[in-house]
């Protein structure tokens, strides 16, 4: 007789059971193999997401805690818990609301220029032209100057002795005589504006620029052919492919703009009488001159919130164009 007679065929229940406990060994490998390919780009990510946390994050929790405790360097005992306390003296403020409405004019009229003057230039760049590249390499060139450089070369520019400006300003009449317009509280605002539109003018002629040469030309070639002339291939064919980068980029640049004082402490720090004091500057000055961290902390949270706000209202209204087209 066989061993394999002797000791008996393995039954039908043996079977299942052997079939059982196969599929649920197998069952525990393909969980765990699926558990680690689920968390494989997620381990991938982790040493920049603990960079970004490291560097970005945790000074804006420590920053934002300075908000809340009186921390001044002239009062080396400080440091007390003082909750709202800042809050409430940051809306009595005069100071404040001053620098506030001059972001607000500060942001704006540059965002709406260096947009405006971007996008035609991008529009003329993306039409050929003998020295298109000289003419594009003139265009990006103010990108690439240090904002510190090129405040002060403003600032020479608006000088009337040594700079061409304020004589131009006379010859057409704008100006009864050669004078400082960063000198005068009525109109020093606009100095710092007009050199932040020509420094970021070629941030959407750029951006602006690569999105219209990623459009199909056969698009246009189809409307041209269906009778639509230049303004409704305009409007209907470029803005529609331009939107997802003209929200993106005005979100972007709105932030930095309204993040961006290096041009008016250079020009201006900030004077005269405050007149070109926008919230950053005020919290430089409130941070490394008056040496009050906590109230500057305050002052930064309070602008943190402006600028989330607007980032959810564009998004929200972006998203709404979408959901309605």
């Amino acid at each position: 007789m066989s061993v394999r007679a002797r000791i008996g065929a393995p039954s039908s229940r043996d079977r299942q059971m052997t079939l059982a406990l196969q599929s649920q060994a197998g069952g525990r490998f393909g969980l765990r193999r699926r558990v680690v390919l689920a968390a494989e780009p997620y381990l991938y990510c982790f040493p920049a997401v603990f960079l970004i946390a490291a560097i970005l994050l945790i000074p804006l929790v420590i920053g934002i805690s300075y908000a809340f405790r009186d921390i001044q360097l002239l009062k080396p005992f400080s440091g007390a818990y003082v909750g709202l306390d800042q809050f409430r003296e940051l809306i009595r403020d005069d100071n404040f609301w001053n620098a506030l409405k001059n972001t607000f004019q500060w942001t704006i009229v540059s965002l709406v220029l260096q947009f405006s003057f971007g996008l035609v230039l991008a529009l003329l760049l993306d039409r050929p032209f003998p020295g298109r590249s000289v003419v594009q390499a003139l265009v990006f060139l103010p990108w690439a100057v240090p904002s510190f450089l090129s405040g002060l070369d403003w600032a020479w520019l608006f000088n009337p002795v040594v700079g061409p400006i304020p004589h131009w300003l006379t010859a057409l009449g704008l100006m009864s005589e050669p004078m400082n317009i960063l000198s005068d509280p009525r109109y020093a605002l606009w100095g710092p504006i007009v050199a932040n539109v020509w420094w970021g003018i070629p941030f959407f002629a750029i951006t602006l620029l690569a999105a219209l040469q990623s459009i199909p030309s056969d698009i246009y070639e189809a409307a041209e052919i269906d009778g639509a002339n230049s303004w409704r291939s305009f409007k209907s064919i470029t803005l529609p492919f331009l939107a997802p980068t003209i929200t993106i980029t005005l979100l972007l640049r709105t932030v930095w703009i309204a993040n961006f004082a290096d041009l008016i402490v250079v020009m201006t720090r900030g004077g005269p009488a405050d007149s070109t004091q926008i919230v950053v500057s005020y919290i430089f000055t409130q941070a490394f001159q008056r040496l009050d961290f906590g109230y500057a902390s305050a002052i930064a949270a309070a602008l943190l919130l402006l600028l989330l706000a607007y980032a959810f209202a564009l998004i929200v209204l972006r998203q709404l164009l979408l959901d309605k087209s």
